[in-house]
């Protein structure tokens, strides 16, 4: 079993940028790849970004790329996700979600049903 722990979501104004923490705990060595995923009031969740553990790749969504960086810190067991140049559309609760499944990042990690475990969520609000 994997435990997972996001924070770091609050209010912030349209162009701002929040960094969100996803804390891992359990057992994380079986963990291959890290994704996050938000879910906006009366929408479905969709993908953001996700990396591979093993190989350090990154993949994102188009509607944030360029504006949000995954990145991953094998010591701590913790993946960030910082949002920068944020959009009212950003609104939403942002999951981390773990999988312990191999699969090639581009193709497998948008897709919510190869993911093992997920966190509670956090809550992002941005303001215009």
């Amino acid at each position: 079993q994997v435990q997972l722990v996001e924070s770091g979501g609050g209010l912030v104004q349209a162009g701002g940028s929040l960094r969100l923490s996803c804390a891992a705990s359990g057992r994380t060595f079986s963990t291959s790849r890290t994704g996050w995923f938000r879910q906006a009031p009366g929408k479905e969740r969709e993908f953001v970004a996700a990396i591979s553990w093993s190989s350090g790749s990154t993949y994102y969504a188009d509607s944030v790329k360029g504006r949000f960086t995954v990145s991953g810190d094998n010591a701590k067991n913790t993946v960030y996700l910082q949002m920068d140049s944020l959009k009212p559309e950003d609104t939403a609760v942002y999951y981390c979600a773990a999988s312990s499944r191999p699969g090639t990042l581009w193709i497998h990690a948008p897709r919510q049903g190869t993911y093992d475990y997920w966190g509670q969520g956090t809550q992002v609000t941005v303001s215009s």
